[in-house]
């Protein structure tokens, strides 16, 4: 697996792809999670909304070093 790719002549690091992935994904699930009232059951909402995408950040990196 490549550390870096090329993206208009500047290198960037592939954790950047993932991270960007990890939001395209967490920007609808966290919508849909807040329309249904999932975060009233949390203390702070804030921290459960950065775990929930702590996991999907770690999760699309797992996914993509296994493949």
């Amino acid at each position: 697996m490549q550390s870096q790719f090329d993206l208009v002549g500047a290198f960037v690091p592939t954790i950047a792809a993932w991270f960007v992935l990890s939001l395209a994904v967490f920007v609808p699930v966290d919508a849909w999670l807040t329309w249904r009232g999932f975060y009233r059951l949390f203390w702070h909402a804030p921290l459960a909304r950065f775990a929930l995408f702590v996991c999907l950040f770690c999760g699309s990196a797992l996914v993509a070093a296994n493949h």
